[in-house]
């Protein structure tokens, strides 16, 4: 048997299908939006730049990508803010897609996660008020689903006013 799923050169599955703007894939050949390079490298200050951006602009999937890079190559000490932001943006993902049970599960990993650096300043992100943010979006979406949601609702401020 064969496998001719698309690999890079360690043999590591790849995401080469194209995808829709909430991050479903699509079959190969359509026309799907601009993804984030594998391999893309930025400073923290401009991965949350690019991540906010991206959830400006409704784009949470594409910010998750962003994020998890920060997230692969961050210090150890960072990483699991990182880690916690990009599960946010997957939660945010989740909810767009109006996948109830998917953006609980990852908005509380978020949540669980951002809470061990509520009192710490990496690059300005508040991680404190993304916890609580993160929290109560949870809380609305178990309440009323995803479906009622506007789009601004889905846009948390990753970084304080200061920062």
């Amino acid at each position: 048997m064969t496998d001719d799923r698309d690999r890079d050169a360690a043999g590591r599955p790849r995401s080469a299908r194209p995808r829709d703007g909430l991050g479903r894939p699509l079959p190969y050949g359509a026309a799907g939006v601009e993804g984030i390079p594998e391999d893309l490298t930025l400073a923290p200050d401009g991965t949350l730049a690019e991540a906010q951006r991206l959830l400006d602009a409704g784009r949470a999937f594409q910010a998750h990508e962003v994020l998890e890079s920060a997230w692969k190559a961050a210090p150890s000490r960072d990483r699991e803010l990182w880690r916690g932001l990009a599960q946010l943006a997957v939660g945010l993902t989740h909810a767009q897609r109006g996948n109830t049970v998917g953006a609980l599960a990852l908005l509380k990993r978020a949540e669980d996660r951002l809470g061990g650096h509520a009192g710490d300043t990496v690059a300005g992100v508040d991680a404190g008020g993304l916890r609580a943010w993160s929290r109560a979006l949870a809380e609305r979406i178990a309440r009323d689903g995803p479906a009622g949601l506007a789009a601004a609702d889905l846009v948390p401020r990753l970084r304080s006013r200061a920062g």
